[in-house]
């Protein structure tokens, strides 16, 4: 026999039910972005690596050793995406996008690449949701921005996240702080490859996860303490707009985001439930970047969640599972005339809307009925030779047992009453659950007449 072959270490692969579990995550999140009036955008997932060079920036980690990077036929530098800002900032100069009015709002979601080692929630293939709001220097986008990040993950479920969020300041305002950080590090004990990305960049060293390297830098110089007036106001109007939004946040003066493009507005959102590797996701405002990759100077603000991190924390919080995505009305054709039959009544079915299989591969009564109840499907539709020279297929309803017919010969009488039966089916469901609510209401009131 041979040899298997298997999955790229350190890649998530989906397959159902965890399928469905990651489309239900990916589409909550997408959500309120598309209601906001962020439009997609589909992007190559390599590209030519001077854009991460010049975008991301050369002395981050992800540039200098975490991005997938390779030699084309035609002995072209290309990289796999690390991240999706750079490339949606590429794609709007490229093409345009500004000349169609500002702000330029944009959402992607789509699988990215780092060469990293591979641990929980953590993977070299991931998937992330993303949006980009781009051509103001406005406090109100940030916190639209965040908000929607918000209310996305709320969607899902999710009570347990913080928000944390710091402003960097500008640009200018770097060069003071980071001597003063810089001087700061040289009494610390770390060890060369700490020392080595600190040369490069010691603001990189804040982003460290590691608890011994926060513990070292915990009475660091503060960034908050050199930013200009104008960036304090900027950041203030930020929180004040979060809090008519009614987005909790904390501030946390020593957050700064692992991406060189970062000023001002830096934002994250961490959940206990995920361990060290804390985050969900995050953003900020990037208002160099589209000059630096050879666009008109303008500002922009986006942010990116992690859909296995926003899976984790799920997990972490023991929400329960999204409903599979299953068939409601399965058929079950006993002898080939009869499946002749019900494959011209399944594809009816499916033009109407309705969620349909059949049983395949020419099963006995029994083995079809054992895959209808596999399905999960509401109804059973069963046709043999009984019910083709009757002209009427049998439903059977398969939570109670419950029978009814179709007509077989007229498509359209067998579509309504199959429907007929299906939101028949609903309403009994529907009812049994508001039976139950209500004994449950009147065994509380009793409880507390009792007490």
């Amino acid at each position: 026999m041979p040899e298997r072959i298997h999955a790229p270490k350190g890649v998530a692969e989906y397959v159902p039910p965890e399928s469905t579990r990651f489309l239900h995550t990916r589409r909550t999140l997408i959500e309120p972005l598309v209601n906001a009036g962020y439009r997609c955008i589909e992007l190559p997932v390599f590209e030519d690596t001077s854009l991460y060079v010049r975008g991301v920036g050369e002395g981050t980690d992800i540039v200098g050793k975490e991005m997938y990077t390779f030699e084309d036929r035609g002995g072209r530098s290309i990289s796999l995406r690390p991240e999706g800002t750079a490339g949606v900032v590429r794609s709007m100069i490229e093409h345009g996008l500004a000349r169609g009015g500002l702000p330029v709002k944009l959402w992607y979601a789509g699988p990215f690449f780092r060469a990293e080692r591979p641990q929980r929630g953590r993977y070299r293939q991931f998937n992330q949701v993303g949006m980009e709001a781009i051509g103001y220097d406005d406090p109100a986008l940030d916190a639209e921005v965040i908000a929607l990040t918000d209310a996305g993950l709320r969607a899902l479920g999710l009570t347990g996240f913080r928000l944390l969020v710091n402003s960097l300041g500008d640009v200018a305002e770097r060069p003071a702080y980071r001597d003063q950080l810089t001087e700061f590090i040289k009494g610390l004990d770390l060890d060369q490859e700490t020392l080595r990305r600190a040369e490069l960049n010691p603001l990189r060293l804040l982003d460290d996860k590691r608890r011994e390297v926060k513990a070292l830098l915990a009475d660091a110089p503060v960034l908050r303490d050199f930013i200009s007036a104008e960036a304090r106001a900027h950041h203030d109007q930020v929180c004040e707009y979060l809090t008519v939004l009614g987005v909790a946040f904390e501030e946390d003066p020593k957050l700064v985001r692992g991406l060189d493009y970062y000023t001002r507005t830096t934002f994250e959102f961490v959940h206990e439930g995920l361990g060290s590797q804390s985050a969900i996701g995050g953003g900020g405002r990037f208002d160099g970047l589209v000059a630096d990759l050879g666009g008109d100077d303008m500002s922009g603000v986006g942010c990116a969640i992690g859909i296995e991190r926003a899976m984790l924390a799920c997990r972490a919080e023991a929400l329960a599972d999204p409903p599979a995505g299953r068939v409601d009305v399965f058929l079950v054709p006993v002898g080939g005339e009869a499946k002749r039959s019900l494959v011209r009544l399944l594809a009816a079915l499916r033009r109407a809307g309705v969620r349909a299989d059949l049983a395949y591969g020419d099963r006995s009564m029994k083995g079809g009925m054992r895959a209808a109840d596999r399905s999960g499907a509401e109804l059973a539709v069963i046709v043999g030779e009984r019910e083709l020279a009757d002209g009427s297929a049998m439903v059977k309803h398969m939570s109670t047992g419950v029978q009814a017919t179709a007509p077989v010969g007229d498509v359209g009488g067998f579509v309504r009453a199959v429907q007929g039966e299906l939101a028949r089916s609903k309403e009994s469901v529907a009812s049994s659950a508001r039976t139950g609510e209500s004994a449950t209401a009147d065994g509380n009131e009793m409880d507390q007449e009792a007490r």
